[in-house]
């Protein structure tokens, strides 16, 4: 039987960290589909749905078993109407677990038939964030160390 995963979030924008998840999540599953949430209803993005899915599908574009989509309203509702069981998230730091915990268990709540599991980054990246990047952007700075380079020529925040 072959096993598919979800991993969601806004993507805004995607960095190393969410690529270095991708990439691992997509050796332990057969099918990936990174899913961006198309309008958050806890923040403003600063890049439409459009553009955030023109990175992330340029920035995984030489991976295989890996779909990009996007989508509104709950995630479990989401998994279900695409027929998949697992949503990968990841933790960077132990400030995360409480958060992530919380969610894992209210997805668990609405649908028993969805399981969350938490993979962390590889350590390097583990201090990056779409916030951070957000940041550096607004105030000028490079982003390049942070992001794939679609998100670079996407943003125009390079070296």
């Amino acid at each position: 039987m072959k096993k598919a995963a979800i991993y969601a979030g806004t993507f805004d924008p995607i960095t190393l960290g969410h690529l270095d998840l991708i990439r691992r999540a997509s050796g332990i599953f057969d099918r990936l589909v990174v899913a961006a949430l198309g309008t958050p209803s806890a923040k403003k993005t600063m890049f439409d749905i459009a553009t955030r899915l023109e990175m992330i599908r340029e920035s995984i574009s030489e991976m295989e078993r890996v779909e990009v989509e996007s989508f509104d309203g709950l995630l479990v509702d989401y998994a279900r109407s695409k027929g998949i069981e697992v949503i990968v998230r990841g933790l960077r730091a132990y400030s995360d677990f409480d958060f992530e915990f919380q969610m894992a268990l209210s997805n668990r709540k609405l649908d028993p038939g969805v399981e969350t599991i938490f993979l962390m980054p590889n350590e390097e990246f583990s201090y990056v964030s779409s916030s951070i990047v957000r940041e550096i952007m607004h105030l000028g700075g490079d982003i390049g160390s942070f992001v794939p380079p679609a998100v670079v020529r996407i943003a125009g925040h390079g070296a």
